[in-house]
């Protein structure tokens, strides 16, 4: 169940990251909500999983794998640059959550 926990969260993470893009510098109402409001669901489920992970690790985990969603999506959605080097961090990014989900976490 930590594992669900922690993919909503992630979900969550990346939406605001999206929903604070587009707040404006918290000056557009509706998406300084939305950012608000998703910050804390996000920390909610985060800190259900951490009943399991440990804290280092899960949040490695929370902030590595929203990051690599964050760029994807801003290359899908926004038509953000996604070059090799991104591509070499995503693959390096990966591979860090690869080799702490093999440490034995949850």
């Amino acid at each position: 169940m930590s594992w669900l926990y922690l993919g909503i969260a992630v979900i969550f993470e990346i939406t605001v990251a999206i929903a604070a893009g587009k707040a404006a510098g918290f000056t557009n109402l509706r998406w300084t909500i939305a950012t608000l409001v998703s910050g804390g669901i996000a920390t909610y489920f985060l800190s259900l999983a951490l009943l399991t992970f440990d804290v280092g690790v899960g949040y490695a985990i929370w902030t590595s794998v929203a990051g690599v969603g964050i760029v994807l999506l801003g290359a899908l959605l926004f038509h953000q640059r996604l070059d090799w080097r991104k591509a070499l961090g995503i693959a390096v990014v990966v591979g860090g959550v690869v080799g702490l989900q093999l440490s034995g976490v949850a």
